[in-house]
């Protein structure tokens, strides 16, 4: 069932094509609100943004995608998490399910491997929140310039220029040691 038709099940009172909708996207909705700031409160986050999601969903526009419609409210909640909370969290970034570049049997470079992810995680932290925002959405969630600004709710130039900033300071801290 696509995501169209089960929207249309689940307008018309299908339970069922809703639990479709939140199997297919809850993984992708969790990684966003961890990665844009929610942390351990991120399962907390997921859920009040299925239940929004739900709740708002005879106003979802149909001829518009439900994957970047609702991660604008994964990241809506994670910012008033954030904001509720009296501080700016710390980003936790983690990279899930990547693939080290070294061969199974090799522990040296799964080490080095490891270091590097580290150092890179640490410099994306260290980025201004916009340009963090920004390479997290396009690189970590691989999500398209076009996702990126709906979701962020910015214009697309925004979106480009806070990438474009972003990747130039991690080239500056990091340089070519992680290429």
């Amino acid at each position: 069932m696509n995501d169209d038709e089960a929207i249309g099940r689940s307008l018309a009172g299908d339970q069922a094509a809703y639990e479709v909708l939140v199997a297919r996207y809850s993984a992708l909705a969790h990684r966003t609100a961890f990665m844009l700031g929610a942390g351990d409160e991120a399962e907390d986050v997921v859920q009040e943004a299925f239940v929004k999601a739900f709740r708002h969903l005879p106003g979802f526009r149909r001829d518009s995608p439900f994957r970047p419609w609702l991660l604008r409210i994964v990241a809506n909640e994670t910012h008033n998490l954030t904001r509720s909370r009296g501080r700016r969290s710390e980003l936790a970034l983690r990279l899930s399910a990547t693939a080290s570049a070294a061969a199974p049997d090799d522990p040296e470079g799964d080490a080095v491997a490891g270091d590097r992810r580290s150092r890179l995680l640490e410099a994306v932290r260290r980025l201004p929140e916009r340009e963090r925002q920004a390479v997290v959405c396009r690189y970590f969630l691989q999500l398209t310039e076009a996702e990126t600004a709906q979701v962020l709710d910015w214009p697309v130039g925004t979106v480009k220029s806070s990438t474009h900033r972003g990747l130039a300071r991690l080239r500056e801290e990091v340089g070519n040691e992680l290429a």
